[in-house]
């Protein structure tokens, strides 16, 4: 299988142990890769409650990440704090012969 294009090799799957965040760094953007019962997700390593950058040290449950420094829970699937409350930018992820890719993108802001 081709590697679509936008998406970037972060890292072997077999480097990701299960439950146990890491984190890496993709064009600039800082990014917190989870593995959890066979699907790897990738948010935003930075919280937005007061832009500390340990989303990776998080402890995982029911589906969530919680904040290590402020205990906020994000969802893994989506970034979101809850269903209508935006939290982490959540990017797409694909696993290749092996290798895990990320399409992160940077957020522009337009003033």
């Amino acid at each position: 299988m081709k590697v679509p294009e936008g998406f970037n090799k972060v890292c072997a799957e077999l480097e990701l142990k299960d439950r146990i965040g890491k984190r890496f760094f993709v064009d600039d953007v800082e990014i917190a890769l989870f593995k959890v019962d066979g699907n790897i997700y990738a948010l935003s390593n930075i919280c937005p409650h007061q832009k500390t950058h340990l989303i990776h040290e998080g402890f995982i449950e029911d589906g969530k990440v919680t904040c290590p420094v402020h205990g906020w829970q994000f969802e893994l699937q989506t970034g979101n704090l809850s269903k209508d409350r935006k939290g982490l930018t959540s990017y797409e992820v694909i696993v290749v012969e092996g290798d895990v890719y990320v399409k992160a993108f940077k957020k522009k802001l337009e003033w």
